[in-house]
């Protein structure tokens, strides 16, 4: 009798574990649009692992409050508690933005080189860490690799976008904040701000010929809240 009665016990407990694995379906994405591929995503107490397919979504076996783990080299790690009715996850990913992390995110077909190198050049507040910097020109400065902060020909700093002097005069971008054109923009708070991007080429040609150094458009958010 008491053979049988472990025997029912266990079988018991074997039940009950089986219905607490479920399904968890998902989906990842970076720079709050695109999805990334190829990124290994495990449950924690499940021990069960799978790959985002081309859409970023992923199917994967969790316990009861359960935590998905995602882990990737050029992307902050994340975790993501399941709550006993959570069907669907979803997370965005921060990119750790480094030219080797680049060649990296590309090469594994995390996201393409297009989307990349756009998503880098069209900053956005809810995809970095704008507040962490305590100027404009320190922003830029630490995100758009190339772009020049130097004393413009009024003794104050500047963007340039291609170099900081030329036989014509001075280089300095153009700035346009909330849709007008601005002589400064040491005045802006970088946690104020909702967008930046710094054009040039084709891009720049929208604001006219005074462009052709360059344009810095900044978006604030009480600009975009009023839209």
């Amino acid at each position: 009798m008491k053979t049988i009665a472990l025997i029912a016990t266990c079988l018991l407990f074997s039940i009950s574990s089986f219905s607490q694995t479920r399904v968890v379906k998902g989906k990842l994405t970076t720079f709050n649009k695109y999805p990334v591929q190829n990124v290994e995503v495990a449950s924690k107490k499940a021990k069960s692992a799978v790959m985002t397919d081309s859409l970023g979504q992923f199917e994967i076996v969790c316990n009861e409050k359960d935590v998905i783990q995602i882990k990737a080299k050029v992307f902050q790690a994340l975790n993501k508690k399941v709550g006993r009715d959570d069907d669907f996850v979803e997370a965005n990913l921060i990119f750790r933005d480094t030219p080797q992390n680049r060649e990296i995110a590309t090469g594994l077909g995390y996201i393409t080189h297009e989307q990349l190198t756009f998503a880098l050049a069209h900053m956005a507040d809810e995809n970095n860490d704008f507040c962490n910097y305590s100027d404009v020109f320190s922003l830029v400065k630490g995100k758009f690799p190339g772009v020049q902060v130097k004393q413009n020909s009024f003794g104050t700093e500047g963007i340039f976008v291609r170099g900081d002097k030329s036989i014509y005069g001075d280089n300095e971008a153009i700035y346009v904040v909330d849709g007008v054109r601005v002589a400064d923009i040491s005045f802006i708070n970088p946690c104020e701000m909702a967008t930046i991007d710094v054009l040039k080429d084709g891009g720049a040609a929208l604001y006219g010929s005074q462009a052709a150094n360059g344009v810095v458009v900044i978006e604030t958010k009480g600009h975009r809240q009023m839209q």
